[in-house]
């Protein structure tokens, strides 16, 4: 993946993962903590498989995966991650998603977590630094988050008679809804626009925001990037499309089905990089252990 796609966080990882931790399991467990749904997340699930089987593992054959889905209730997510500890699975996987990201890293200090986010895992507490993330704790992140304010001075420039700015966000990603909500209504004042905050945590949500939007004669919309909004891209693309609302988010799937524009990374290559990291870190681990090296270096991603 390139560079300005995302940066890779290569994290202080303590278990060795391919056949790691209980010596009696015949079979290295994943555990899966997503905040969506097996069917909105189908096509990130189809590349986070083609990741697994680069790295020589076929669901089934030579590892397992415990899935745990919230179906886009976030506040399921602390018992869901809590589950899978219980369970013992030897990895949890947190992808596209900062709240499950942030319950898995809450629920256990010995497992090793791997995850996938938009936003700047520093600032939403998931690693210490870029340089020295500590814990075990690694991922990915495509800085989606960062790129709002850039957004919303893109879609400016294709409508430049609009004088009123929404934002869409999910009030269960608190974490995101305030990075997010502040770095937005500082671009707005620069450029001279007003800008209204609307909140949408469940698909009912969508009529009442369109209906909200329109009262308040809001000429731009930008979509927040939470996972909740990001597996219903074509959903959100079609309604705004319907709705006449030029409207902006990260990933092309929301172009392509009638949104204005989208201006980000890959929607799904970020999950297939996440199984790569964790596998790349855990060689570099155990090769520094059968070398007797400190395991106490910085290091960042390509």
């Amino acid at each position: 993946m390139r560079r300005r796609e995302f940066i890779s966080l290569l994290g202080g990882v303590a278990a060795v993962w391919p056949l790691m931790a209980h010596a009696q399991q015949t079979m290295p467990v994943i555990g899966f903590l997503g905040s969506s749904s097996p069917d909105l997340y189908a096509p990130a699930m189809r590349t986070f498989r083609q990741g697994l089987s680069e790295a020589g593992y076929v669901e089934g054959r030579n590892v397992a995966i415990e899935f745990r889905w919230a179906n886009g209730q976030n506040d399921l997510l602390p018992a869901l991650a809590a589950d899978l500890v219980r369970r013992q699975v030897g990895v949890i996987v947190a992808p596209g998603s900062t709240p499950a990201a942030l319950a898995a890293k809450a629920a256990t200090e010995t497992i090793p977590i791997v995850f996938q986010v938009g936003a700047d895992p520093v600032a939403a507490g998931l690693v210490m630094s870029l340089a020295r993330p500590g814990g075990d704790v690694t991922g990915v992140t495509n800085i989606n988050t960062e790129l709002v304010s850039k957004r919303l001075e893109l879609l400016r420039e294709l409508v430049p008679k609009a004088t009123i700015a929404g934002l869409l966000v999910n009030p269960t990603s608190p974490e995101i809804t305030k990075a997010v909500s502040t770095d937005l209504q500082s671009t707005a004042r620069t450029l001279g626009l007003q800008l209204h905050i609307l909140q949408a945590s469940t698909e009912r949500d969508f009529d009442t925001v369109f209906a909200t939007l329109a009262q308040l004669r809001v000429g731009a919309l930008v979509i927040a990037p939470d996972a909740f909004f990001i597996s219903r891209s074509e959903q959100l693309g079609a309604l705004t499309a319907r709705h006449g609302m030029p409207a902006i988010t990260q990933f092309r799937e929301f172009a392509a089905a009638g949104g204005l524009m989208s201006y980000g990374g890959s929607f799904t290559e970020p999950v297939r990089q996440v199984w790569h990291l964790r596998r790349s870190d855990s060689q570099r681990r155990e090769a520094r252990r059968s070398a007797g090296t400190a395991d106490d270096e910085s290091r960042t991603g390509d």
